[in-house]
């Protein structure tokens, strides 16, 4: 049996400042935004390249605004992403590879992985309720 993840939800406080944010500071397509009654509105949008979507709005979860953590992004080229978010005005920490890769144990190294491995590289940054996001290098030939 196969299966596919679709949609991943959120919960926010403002739906207009997540949407602005998801839309217009990371470049997320806007799927929908559907509001047919008071105290409920899902707002979905995709990541550039992604089968799988994010939504937020109201009536959704009884999550806690924030509570969403360590949610994956992955990227071919961490440095070319992370130059990218810095230049929309996202707060993105510095880039770090696991180190050693081979044995890790949980220390890290400032930068790409010199070697470019996948999953070993990464970088994080939160949207405005602090839901954490991380990018991580994968690398596809």
């Amino acid at each position: 049996m196969e299966f596919s993840l679709e949609v991943v939800t959120l919960a926010v406080h403002d739906v207009d400042e997540a949407k602005a944010f998801y839309t217009e500071k990371l470049g997320f397509a806007l799927d929908v935004d559907y509001h047919p009654r008071d105290g409920f509105r899902v707002v979905q949008v995709t990541p550039p390249g992604s089968a799988c979507s994010i939504q937020f709005g109201d009536g959704l979860t009884d999550a806690a605004p924030g509570s969403a953590r360590a949610n994956y992004l992955v990227v071919a080229d961490l440095a070319a992403a992370h130059e990218e978010l810095a230049a929309r005005g996202i707060k993105v920490s510095d880039i770090r590879h696991k180190s050693p890769v081979d044995t890790w144990d949980g220390g890290f190294a400032p930068g790409v992985d010199p070697d470019r491995r996948s999953y070993a590289s990464m970088a994080d940054f939160a949207d405005p309720d602090g839901n954490t996001w991380t990018l991580q290098e994968i690398r596809r030939s």
